[in-house]
């Protein structure tokens, strides 16, 4: 198709603009015209055309049409307590300021907890904006909640019936393709260990694309409203599963380089490639399947190999045994996640255990949810601070200047700021521009036309179509035009028409987007790359005390409630140190080598902190109590591996350049070995394979610092 429809229709997101233009133009332009032509009610009219304005174009609902629809019209009981509140509080200019701060805190911090309240937050403030501005008019608030009700109800029927927008992709097919490209590699290194070579499934193609299918399911990648990041059952387990096929592709990349064929490790990777296959189908058709445990009781035949086997093991084989069985654990890890994010719930008796969330009521999560972003590190907590004090100061300093528009004002600061000073500073000079030319444009209009309600009335729907679609495309400058010429065609039909309003809105717009910035300034004005080091060593911290408390606890029994305590911490970090990652990529896009940089950093957390959940599991507190020189061995070898991630931790805290860090190599290469492999071959017995095993967890916690450090 040619043309300026054929040009819109061929850019990435022009499709997606253009349905959303229809909706808002249909929807707010018919609720519009019949409450002022057919009705006569002017504020009706208002608030019928914001009832759908911020619902379609500042809104970002997930899941199908269908669902979205019913999202909206969960919305209207919010939105009418809301426009209530706004008309009451209008009364005075420090109440009505007050609610603003309530309300943009509010409302700010709850989406950290739901994507889909977060998806609506800005038209929710909005709700609550427009009406909070003079006139007091108490009287108006049937009108205004009729406006909003028959606006809200247009939108939603225009959501599910004119231009829907296509269902996206659900984040379990975007993880089913990760979890099956891991399987593929998985069955490559198995051929390999298998003595078949590298043809036809070679390792290094297989590697390359888990990598790809990996980068995309990370979150950062996911658009915001379909991330797995709400405090559902679903969203913990997609989380889970997703480190557990990290992890599994990591230990992929360490076993890819062995020499030698091991028939056995060979066959538990088949088993461990047929449950990721499973898991990636049960993903993909949105059902747990067959619950089976082949897994569990291969890698239990596989520990009675080793175990016969272990007298005469190389230490290069046990570490490479350790990899598989690993391996196996991560799978099984994997496979419950998504089973429990699929409808499963298996019971659940530890609560303190890897899956806590499977079996714990919804608003417990959530309030965990809330719970743990309640520090000045969190960056949703500092965004819902900077909204809240930049719109109550906006209010202020609007009803103390008595702006006769103070609602633009408002607006221009929700949606000029952003989450770091420089972005905030980046959008000001082309908003400021395209309201200029909007203005100019709408200026030029009310002089030429005059007083002429139908031509603006006319004007009004091609203005939103074409203006919202191009805007959406164009950028900041093109958006602020449209919106300010579609706004001064709406109020020129409620009002004799005045080219004075123009200036009223180039200089809202003004006032509105410097407060955005000034308040971008002073309130952490880095954004989530301020947060970003700190988080991630938090992180780190938490995961290398975390090591240690698994050691204690297999060693001599007497820290299992440190241990349990431990956990809850540094999951409470991994929780801000991910989310701080996910706005760090959202402001601004690094490139891949930084990506990289903090990815391998959130991987060694990783494997401290969930490596060590099987081996607890495995052995009972005390396990090692029967080999005292072999547990001093690995409480050694522990202390080293943890000051290592705490050293690592203050180089990435302090931006300090990376250094070496005398550490004891906890692996030895040759046949020999130390306190540990010497005592598990001479025990041979099932209980010693966890000698090997928590030495060979901290072996790959060794190597995975010291590539961090490079």
């Amino acid at each position: 198709m040619k043309g300026p429809v054929g040009w819109v229709l061929r850019q990435p997101d022009g499709p997606r603009a253009l349905r959303r233009a229809t909706r808002v133009t249909v929807a707010g332009g018919t609720g519009f015209y019949v409450s002022l032509y057919v009705i006569g009610d002017a504020t009706m009219a208002i608030y019928a055309m914001f009832g759908a304005l911020p619902l379609v174009m500042l809104s970002d609902v997930p899941g199908p049409p269908p669902r979205r629809a019913r999202a909206l019209l969960a919305v209207a009981p919010a939105a009418v307590v809301l426009v209530a509140a706004g008309t009451l509080l209008a009364a005075h200019t420090w109440t009505a300021a007050c609610g603003m701060f309530v309300v943009g805190f509010l409302v700010t911090f709850l989406g950290v907890a739901s994507p889909r309240l977060a998806g609506v937050g800005i038209a929710l403030q909005l709700f609550y904006v427009l009406p909070c501005f003079p006139p007091y008019a108490p009287q108006t608030l049937g009108s205004r909640l009729s406006g909003l009700v028959l606006g809200i109800l247009l939108t939603a029927c225009a959501e599910r019936v004119l231009c829907p927008d296509p269902a996206p992709r659900p984040y379990r097919a975007v993880l089913a393709d990760a979890v099956a490209a891991c399987a593929d590699y998985t069955s490559a290194v198995a051929d390999t260990l298998e003595g078949r070579g590298t043809t036809p499934a070679d390792p290094g193609e297989r590697r390359t694309a888990a990598r790809r299918a990996f980068e995309s399911a990370r979150p950062s990648r996911v658009p915001p409203a379909e991330r797995p990041t709400s405090s559902s059952v679903r969203d913990h387990a997609f989380h889970d599963a997703r480190v557990a096929v990290w992890q599994i592709r990591d230990q992929m990349d360490r076993l890819s380089a062995a020499d030698g064929t091991a028939p056995a490790a060979a066959t538990l990777l088949r088993h461990t490639t047929t449950a990721l296959r499973s898991a990636a189908r049960g993903l993909r058709e949105g059902a747990p399947g067959v619950v089976t445990d082949r897994l569990a009781a291969e890698a239990a035949a596989f520990d009675v190999i080793r175990s016969a086997e272990l007298p005469r093991t190389s230490v290069d084989r046990m570490r490479r045994d350790t990899i598989v069985r690993e391996t196996a654990e991560a799978a099984r890890r994997a496979t419950t996640a998504t089973r429990i994010a699929l409808g499963d719930r298996p019971p659940v008796t530890d609560r303190d255990g890897p899956f806590w969330y499977a079996t714990t009521p919804g608003f417990t999560l959530w309030r965990r949810r809330l719970a743990c972003h309640l520090t000045p590190r969190s960056v949703h907590l500092q965004n819902a601070l900077r909204v809240a004090v930049a719109m109550a100061f906006a209010r202020l300093l609007a009803g103390a200047l008595g702006m006769s528009h103070g609602f633009w004002v408002l607006l221009a600061t929700l949606s000029l700021m952003r989450t770091w000073a420089v972005g905030t500073k980046a959008v000001l000079r082309p908003a400021f521009l395209g309201t200029v030319a909007g203005a100019a444009i709408a200026a030029l209009l009310l002089l030429l036309v005059g007083d002429v309600p139908a031509f603006y009335a006319a004007a009004l729907p091609m203005v939103t179509l074409v203006g919202f679609t191009v805007g959406a495309l164009l950028g900041t400058a093109w958006t602020q035009a449209m919106f300010t010429l579609a706004f001064l065609l709406l109020f020129t039909q409620l009002a004799v028409p005045s080219w004075h309003l123009s200036a009223v809105r180039l200089l809202d717009v003004l006032v509105g987007g410097a407060l955005g910035a000034v308040v971008s300034l002073l309130a952490w004005p880095r954004g989530g790359h301020g947060e970003l080091r700190r988080a991630v060593a938090d992180f780190l911290t938490e995961g290398a005390d975390c090591c240690r408390t698994t050691v204690a606890r297999l060693r001599d029994g007497d820290a299992p409630s440190r241990a349990e305590a431990g956990h809850r911490s540094t999951r409470r970090a991994m929780r801000l140190a991910e989310e701080t990652y996910v706005q760090f990529v959202a402001e601004r896009r690094p490139s891949k080598e930084v990506d990289a940089r903090w990815e391998a950093a959130l991987s060694v957390g990783y494997h401290l902190t969930h490596g060590g959940e099987p081996l607890s599991a495995r052995g009972p507190a005390g396990a090692l109590l029967p080999w005292p020189d072999a547990a001093a061995r690995l409480t050694e070898l522990a202390e080293g591996v943890a000051a290592d991630a705490e050293h690592r931790a203050e180089e990435i805290r302090t931006a300090s350049p990376p250094g070496p860090l005398p550490t004891t190599d906890p692996a030895p290469a040759g046949a020999g070995g130390d306190a540990v492999t010497d005592r598990a071959r001479e025990a041979g017995a099932p209980g010693a394979l966890l000698l090997v095993d928590v030495r060979g967890w901290l072996t790959g916690l060794a190597d995975a610092l010291a590539r961090l450090r490079t």
